[in-house]
């Protein structure tokens, strides 16, 4: 692939990672149809048991209702999917996998941490897991592509 190529899929990949980041801020503190209250109705809320709220949802799904359960579960996979895809594609240090990973983890726990913090949302373990998962499928998606990329790259010459 030519230098000039790579370097516009970079340009174009780091105007998308960017907005991606906000609205990933935007969804995460600012969104009103999440549950967002006057800030002096909030209140502290936190659950530290791994697994509990995802064995929650998925045991009562019936009753909280699929679409609920869904953005629960499958929304914090896929809510940091683009992060794991994309930061191997601006930064040639996240090729890593376990770097990666634990940029994801971080990211989870910093927002996790600002929910708690400024009482908007709830400070989830849970979704530091799923958060955490949703970054390296999206690792485990950019290195299927990329290596699919060279496959055929090599194919056409």
């Amino acid at each position: 692939m030519k230098n000039e190529t790579k370097k516009r899929i970079r340009l174009i990949s780091w105007i998308l990672f960017v907005m991606y980041i906000l609205l990933l801020v935007y969804f995460l503190f600012l969104s009103e149809e999440y549950g967002r209250k006057d800030f002096a109705l909030r209140e502290y809320r936190y659950n530290l048991v791994p697994f509990q709220e995802i064995r929650r949802f998925w045991i009562y799904r019936k009753k909280v209702g699929y679409f609920a359960s869904f953005l629960n579960l499958a929304g914090n996979v896929i809510g940091f999917l683009p992060f794991g895809f994309f930061l191997p594609i601006i930064s040639y240090r996240c090729r890593n996998g376990w770097l990666t990973g634990i940029l994801g983890f971080s990211l989870s726990l910093l927002v996790e941490s600002v929910q708690l913090i400024g009482k908007v949302g709830c400070f989830d373990v849970d979704d530091l897991i799923l958060n955490t998962l949703g970054t390296v499928l999206g690792y485990v998606i950019f290195r299927l592509c990329n290596r699919m990329r060279r496959w055929m790259y090599e194919k056409k010459i």
